[in-house]
């Protein structure tokens, strides 16, 4: 019985010890986690001086302050999105993109992380990337406009526009009365081969917005592919009153043209080429201009059968890649 006795106090004892370490233990743990939401305060008041700094326009004194806070918490997504943010406002694509990738690795559901990180991306031009990025964006937000706007920018970018064309129709249909989202629309249906919708969209955008050259300039190429050349001169009219560039008038001589208004035509090609001699568009336009004249007079205009070939010349020189054009050096000159 002794025996027995003996064994069970020693049991006991090794039971007081084993109990002792526990708690102690869980007093090591209850410190660890006290230490660890002192140094996430501390954390979330550097963000939060970081973010009125911001509001001042301090912003190189709110980058110090996000350092501190992921000094202090590496884990925090608020202080890499917010240092995204600024290096993003600054310019510094290079080091947003670092801070933004960093925030979608800590939580990957984060929409301003994603979105944020997609705008860095297509600012310099990793288009493929962007669009990847902002398809994580819309997976959390599907509805978000920018992100569908910017989605649908970056597949025109890249030339894909049918995959462009849902996302600025998305973005168009939660903000209908946003003009520059019914002009990206516009610019894809373009794109598409889809003029009429083209027109509708541009149409739309100028009752939502004040004119703006491409605006103008997208809706005239448009009202052109359909045929609506009087409609395309009169647009292209308002557009030289506020923008009187070269593009412009080689528009305007295209219409003309088309109008067999033949001597506007060649007098709005010949502006385009004094505002810019290596606009060889407008060269071209002035070139057929000329030997169009020097047809109509019988092959007698020899003045402007040669005034013609040399634009053409020049417009070679320019651009080599002319196909049709070198033929008709080739046949006039």
């Amino acid at each position: 019985m002794m025996a027995i006795g003996v064994g069970l106090a020693a049991r006991k004892g090794i039971a007081a010890v084993a109990l002792a370490g526990v708690v102690a233990l869980t007093g090591c743990s209850m410190s660890t986690a006290a230490k660890t939401r002192e140094t996430d305060i501390r954390a979330r008041e550097y963000v939060a001086r970081a973010e009125q700094l911001t509001e001042e326009g301090m912003l190189d004194e709110a980058i110090t302050q996000l350092e501190l806070a992921i000094e202090e918490n590496a884990t925090l997504t608020t202080a890499h999105v917010d240092l995204g943010d600024i290096y993003r406002v600054q310019g510094n694509y290079q080091a947003a993109e670092q801070s933004y990738r960093r925030a979608t690795e800590l939580e990957p559901r984060n929409f301003e992380a994603q979105y944020g990180h997609g705008l860095v991306l297509q600012l310099l031009d990793r288009l493929s990337d962007a669009v990847r990025a902002y398809l994580r964006a819309l997976s959390i937000d599907p509805n978000n406009f920018n992100a569908n706007l910017n989605l649908a920018t970056a597949y025109l970018q890249l030339q894909e526009s049918r995959q462009a064309l849902p996302y600025a129709r998305k973005a168009v249909e939660v903000d209908p009365r946003n003009g520059p989202a019914r002009v990206n629309l516009g610019a894809i249906y373009a794109a598409v081969g889809e003029y009429e919708s083209a027109i509708r969209e541009y149409q739309a955008a100028a009752e939502l917005m004040d004119f703006t050259p491409p605006l103008l300039l997208n809706l005239a190429d448009s009202l052109g592919k359909t045929g609506r050349y009087q409609e395309m001169v009169n647009t292209l009219g308002q557009l030289l009153r506020m923008a009187p560039t070269a593009q412009a008038y080689e528009r305007l001589g295209f219409a003309l043209f088309r109008l067999q208004r033949f001597e506007e035509a060649q007098d709005a090609f010949a502006r385009a080429v004094e505002l810019d001699n290596a606009h060889f568009p407008a060269l071209n336009g002035l070139g057929v201009c000329l030997l169009n004249r020097y047809l109509m007079s019988d092959r007698t205009d020899s003045e402007a059968r040669r005034e013609g070939v040399a634009a053409l010349r020049k417009s070679l020189i320019v651009n080599r890649d002319q196909p049709r054009i070198a033929d008709l050096v080739s046949r006039y000159g």
